[in-house]
Parts: C-alpha cells; structure tokens; sequence
C-alpha cells in the first residue's frame, strides 16, 4: 500500500467520522475540509456506499448517514453530551495548536455516536454557545446545565431575576443562546419586556424548566448579532 492509498484510507475514515457526527453535510463542506476537489469526494462517497455504509444523498442538500447507524458502543445521556461541548469550546480558546486539533478530533468521534436526537441538539448548542473571555471564578450558577437542555429542547424557563439594584422579577423565557463573558451569560425572549434581553447566571434566584414549548427562534447567534447589536 502507496502514501497515496494510505492517504484515500484516512480521508475515509474521517469522511465517515463526520457523517456520523453532523445531521447534513455537503459536497463542498467535505472537499474544503479535506483539501480535495469535490469530484474526489463524490468517489470516496461512492467507494463508501459501495463498502456497505448507508449514506443517504438529499438531493440539493448533502448526505447524511441513515438514522440509527453509528459507531458503539459509547452512549451519553443528553446533559454529557453538553457538558463536552463546553469542554470543547473552552479547548478552542486555546493558545496550543496542537493540542486544539488532537481535542477536536476527539470531540468528532464522541459526536459520531450519539443518537441522532442527541447529536441535533448538541450541534444546536454548539452554534448558540461562545466564549470571549476566561471564567471568573468568583461568581458561580447551578442553572447552566438546565438552560443548556431548556435550550436544545425548546422549553420555556420560568425565573426569578434580580438585577443591578437588587429589584427582583419574575420572567418567562425563551432561551436562545449561551455566552461566557466575565459572567455567564443567557440570551433569552423575554416575555414580559416582549424583546431579547441578557440574563446574568448569577443574578437568577431561583430557575424552573417548564413543560410548555415555544416556536423556535430561527436565526444563528452569529445573525442575531447582525440584527440586535
């Protein structure tokens, strides 16, 4: 076996790694991330269908791999799976490149075998989640991971607030986003000021994950800054 050969073996591997971590991916998405033509990544899908993998093509869309495959045999409840995600995106702020690219790799394999249900809400998380700044260590929550799960599953969260002159309100929320700043941060619809507001972890007394849903807001973080900020 040639480099050549070597090579198309990993680009495979990690082609179908991939697959099992994202819901939906392109041609285009796949070529730029391996540094090939897209013609060579519509073979290495056909070499991969003809190898007995059952990958889905979506016809204007991508491919994605049918619901149910994956890699065993770890599992992880949904609030492990976003306790890494966090990990992750602690990892990417990091100065070391190497030790980005070996985590990251990491992170892709854990993804690839998750439920597919678990596997939508943790990428959902990952785009509503950014840190600009390190901890403070000072100022502490208990309520991160129930807003994480509010978040991905689209509940409304019900929360006494207290603000910068200590006056206390009650608010329902749609939660939208997560930030780490020198605080944590929630972005969420509040519906009692009828507009998106931010929410200090640490200046929430008490925190209730409701039943009822609402309709989920449908942007990026990254549009939600181009239109509010």
């Amino acid at each position: 076996m040639d480099y050549t050969d070597t090579k198309r073996i990993s680009r495979l591997t990690a082609i179908l790694t991939q697959l099992q971590t994202k819901r939906l991916l392109t041609a285009s998405e796949l070529a730029s991330k391996f540094s090939v033509s897209i013609r060579t990544i519509y073979r290495d899908i056909r070499t991969l269908e003809q190898a007995g993998i059952p990958i889905i093509t979506e016809e204007g869309k991508g491919y994605t791999l049918m619901e149910h495959y994956r890699l065993p045999p770890i599992m992880f409840t949904e609030s492990q799976a976003n306790a890494l995600i966090l990990a992750e995106q602690l990892v990417l702020k990091n100065k070391d490149a190497s030790l980005i690219k070996e985590y990251s790799e990491v992170i892709d394999k854990i993804k690839a075998v998750l439920r597919h249900d678990v596997k939508s809400k943790v990428n959902l998380l990952t785009e509503r989640t950014r840190f600009t700044q390190s901890f403070n260590n000072e100022r502490t929550s208990n309520n991160l991971s129930d807003l994480q799960f509010a978040l991905t599953n689209f509940f409304l969260t019900k929360i006494e607030y207290t603000n910068g002159a200590k006056q206390s309100t009650q608010r329902i929320l749609e939660p939208f986003a997560l930030l780490s700043t020198a605080n944590w941060l929630l972005i969420a619809w509040c519906r009692l000021r009828n507009e998106f507001r931010f929410f200090r972890l640490d200046r929430i007394i008490k925190l209730e994950v409701l039943t009822e849903t609402f309709t989920p807001h449908n942007m990026t973080l990254q549009e939600y800054f181009d239109k509010y900020h």
